[in-house]
């Protein structure tokens, strides 16, 4: 059984390689291996195994040896020369007017090759190109096109999500992405939002798309009915990564239940959530909440709106002691005016202006008092002084308004 190796090259997916002299390289060591364009260096991405001949992939290639100190250098002095290469190609590019972007210039690990990527709506005519480029170097050239995916996993970046582009980290053919992925995951149909560097839906949705695919199809519709100890409801919304339905119970509130303690039975009866089930759930949040987790059953009961309680006069009401303790504020504050009478200093009478604008003062004898025009006004006795200010107040405020705070105030002085 030959030692299989997996090794990823610089623009390519993973390959398999047998190793002829057994020297096993650990993952991530250089090696230098023979393709089909000629001698590369890779990089081990698996750890060598043994397979039987039936389950080799053919035609394996042999990886010749793990790279030196030697053969680490000629790689970097070949790095050296493609960012050179890559800016007279650039220049050449402009010079010859062609509808074509350069991507990446790669040097073969012998040096006898350089293969020029380039991206192209249509067909270019580029042997101007390549002789030009031919004699420059005095190698093989070989133009490649490249796609815009392509083109991203060459230059690299970082994706909507913060980390660096899927196809730079994981090596491996593209795969095909449908909108219908997308669709199943319940994400917002804007290309802005679901799609990638290159323009092409991201790589990303193919993920978790079986799971989105097989939780719905084992979890109810929404919209469906589910009877429940705290009474029916109707499922609203789901979470596909922790496996729970969230219920919308009929007489207000709502239910998060996991799925596995739903009894969904098939020819469309509507979803069982037992008494058992509940009591179990509520067990395992309270000791969630003991132990810091996440509980797995959440419950919302719906509030009254309190600015439809204020339309309609309700509210909460002061206590009993805060209204007896206003009364009486109010009781001593009506004494204190009382008792300094009409001859009463110029600050108790600024305080019965900005009050009410120097009504008169009910007095316990009957006495007149005068009023902020100046004029006399017949006060009104201790016993019914309440009904007859209510009475009166519109037509005193009145005539206080039209007669000025000015007069008030001489009259006082």
């Amino acid at each position: 059984m030959p030692t299989v190796v997996g090794v990823k090259l610089r623009y390519a997916p993973k390959v398999m390689f047998f190793d002829p002299a057994g020297t096993e390289p650990a993952p991530g060591d250089a090696v230098i291996v023979e393709t089909e364009r000629g001698v590369e260096m890779g990089q081990v991405v698996d750890v060598p195994c043994e397979l039987d001949h039936a389950e080799v992939p053919a035609p394996l290639r042999p990886l010749m040896r793990v790279a030196t100190e030697e053969d680490l250098a000629i790689a970097e002095e070949f790095s050296e020369r493609e960012r050179e290469a890559l800016r007279v190609y650039r220049s050449l590019i402009e010079q010859y007017k062609l509808d074509m972007k350069p991507v990446d210039v790669e040097y073969l690990f012998g040096g006898d090759k350089i293969v020029f990527y380039f991206v192209a709506e249509e067909r270019v005519d580029f042997r101007e190109l390549v002789r030009e480029l031919a004699s420059r170097y005095k190698a093989r050239i070989d133009m490649r096109q490249v796609g815009v995916r392509d083109e991203a996993r060459m230059v690299g970046g970082i994706a909507h999500c913060g980390q660096m582009l899927c196809c730079v980290r994981f090596a491996g053919d593209f795969q095909p992405v449908s909108i219908r992925m997308a669709k199943e995951q319940d994400l917002p149909l804007n290309p802005l939002k679901i799609s990638g560097l290159c323009g092409r839906l991201m790589c990303c949705l193919r993920y978790e798309y079986e799971a989105y695919k097989d939780f719905k199809q084992r979890a109810p519709k929404k919209g469906a009915k589910v009877e429940t100890p705290l009474g029916d409801g109707k499922v609203s919304g789901f979470s596909t990564p922790r496996e729970t339905v969230m219920v919308r119970l009929a007489e207000g509130g709502s239910i998060k239940v996991p799925l596995e303690a739903m009894e969904c039975p098939g020819g469309g009866c509507p979803c069982t959530v037992s008494a058992e089930a509940l009591d179990a759930l509520k067990a395992q949040e309270t000791e969630s909440a003991l132990t810091g987790h996440v509980p797995a059953l959440t419950e919302t009961r719906s509030e009254p709106d309190r600015g439809s309680q204020k339309r309609r006069g309700g509210g909460r009401r002061k206590p009993e002691g805060a209204r007896t303790e206003g009364g009486e504020e109010k009781a001593s504050a009506a004494a204190k005016e009382a008792a300094g009478g009409s001859g009463g200093s110029g600050r108790s009478r600024r305080r019965r202006k900005s009050r009410g604008g120097g009504s008169g003062a009910a007095s316990g004898d009957g006495q007149r008092t005068q009023g902020a025009s100046g004029q006399p006004e017949a006060g009104a006795k201790a016993g019914d002084g309440s009904s007859a200010g209510g009475a009166s107040s519109g037509r005193r405020r009145r005539r206080r308004r039209s007669s000025g705070p000015k007069q008030g105030d001489n009259a006082g002085e």
